[in-house]
């Protein structure tokens, strides 16, 4: 079963202690955890794809209108209170088994090596209609 793991990030913390404001020893500790993480889940075969994205900062949002141009509108969108970081696609066994390595992701270290606990939304990927 596929399941996407988004990682939320909430919109005040990114403001105040992004990845970009933390000494660079904590984001060598993240980095070297989330490169152990994704290594993990390809040796199990695991891993679908992964994908960290910019900061809510360069995101746009568009509007198709009938009949004339659609609207773009330019990042950030301060009423969100959180933000999609990153996600992984993974294959598993279990719903279990996707929740246990959300928790996993969940935990990853930030500043001072303390665990983020951020959350991790998880989500099975919709299948077709059997053929």
């Amino acid at each position: 079963m596929k399941y996407l793991l988004m990682m939320q990030f909430p919109w005040g913390e990114w403001q105040t202690n992004s990845i970009g404001n933390w000494p660079s020893e904590d984001v060598g500790r993240h980095m070297d955890f989330l490169r152990e993480f994704n290594r993990m889940l390809e040796e199990n075969g695991e891993l679908v794809d992964i994908q960290a994205l910019v900061g809510p900062e360069e995101a746009k949002i568009v509007h198709a209108k009938t009949g004339s141009s659609p609207t773009i509108t330019d990042g950030p969108f301060p009423e969100a209170k959180e933000f999609l970081a990153g996600f992984w696609v993974i294959d598993v066994d279990s719903e279990e088994r996707a929740l246990e390595l959300a928790e996993m992701a969940s935990a990853a270290p930030g500043p001072g090596g303390e665990p983020l606990n951020m959350p991790i939304q998880v989500r099975q990927v919709m299948r077709g209609p059997k053929p």
